[in-house]
């Protein structure tokens, strides 16, 4: 179906099908015309590729998705949507619609029922309340998956974006670049959007590393140490993570003097390296 982009289109399907936006579900569609061939094209789709969408809107993207790749599996919550993308992906006979919620999803049975000889990528507009559980929940699963191309809010881009070692890094920076090399795409502007959001969004890719960091002996300990190190952002790693652990700090403290630390560091000034060097010194001393 043409003209998804156009807002008249769009009001009048949404009117036919007796849809109205749920502002739990964070749902803003896009209608700029530019944005999803560009998210198709940047996000891997084509010959020989297939893609797991997560929320399909109306199916504007899903359509971009189509055209290019071998197939493509969408998994929306809104139940509601489903005759809407009956109608406007009718033409298609590469895509399945599942409906469900992703989080709840198979996903590594769902690629080896769906995607047999294909290489996987994944393609989604996220809401923001749910940005960083359902990236974790897909780079944590180790799916065979090459890349994760998300839409998402500015402000969670610049805590995903971020460089380990600097002021905006977050633990969800340092899972990301754990797991993959996050890469900006290109900014969305809040107009390309119905209804308009109060802020801008952006397209990041996330490249799925095929080894992560060496070094980690037990990754359990090593993201539940790093989510206790950022967890009170203006403490030095010490006082944060004997504070969210309820360790003594003279086992923090000697885990940092032996992992080669200064004293009073704080975990946002630490490498990938110099993380995973105090956790494991961290574990070693721990009774």
């Amino acid at each position: 179906m043409e003209n998804l982009s156009n807002i008249q289109t769009v009001k009048e399907l949404l009117s036919r099908h007796g849809f109205t936006f749920s502002k739990a579900l964070g749902q803003n569609f896009l209608v700029n015309p530019t944005v999803c061939p560009k998210i198709a094209e940047q996000g891997g789709a084509g010959k020989g590729v297939g893609v797991i969408e997560i929320g399909t809107g109306i199916g504007v993207l899903t359509n971009e998705l189509c055209k290019r790749a071998e197939k493509v599996v969408a998994v929306e919550i809104d139940e509601r949507l489903a005759p809407v993308l009956e109608e406007t992906l009718a033409e298609y006979d590469n895509f399945k619609l599942i409906i469900g919620d992703i989080m709840n999803v198979d996903l590594k049975a769902l690629i080896s029922e769906e995607f047999e000889g294909l290489d996987v990528v994944v393609c989604a507009n996220l809401p923001y309340y749910i940005t960083s559980p359902i990236i974790m929940m897909l780079l944590e699963s180790r799916l065979r998956i090459r890349s994760v191309t998300v839409m998402v809010q500015k402000e969670a881009g610049t805590r995903l974006l971020a460089k380990v070692g600097t002021r905006d890094m977050g633990a969800v920076t340092v899972a990301v670049n754990y797991y993959s090399t996050p890469k900006l795409l290109f900014n969305v502007s809040r107009g390309s959007f119905m209804p308009s959001p109060n802020v801008d969004s952006c397209v990041i890719r996330f490249d799925i590393r095929e080894n992560t960091p060496s070094g980690v002996t037990d990754e359990a300990f090593f993201f539940k140490t790093v989510r206790a190190a950022f967890s009170q952002r203006r403490k030095t790693l010490c006082n944060s993570v004997s504070s969210a652990l309820g360790l003594d700090k003279a086992l923090c403290a000697k885990a940092i003097d032996m992992a080669s630390l200064p004293p009073a560091c704080r975990p946002e000034a630490l490498s990938m390296d110099e993380l995973i060097r105090f956790c494991e010194c961290l574990k070693s001393v721990l009774p």
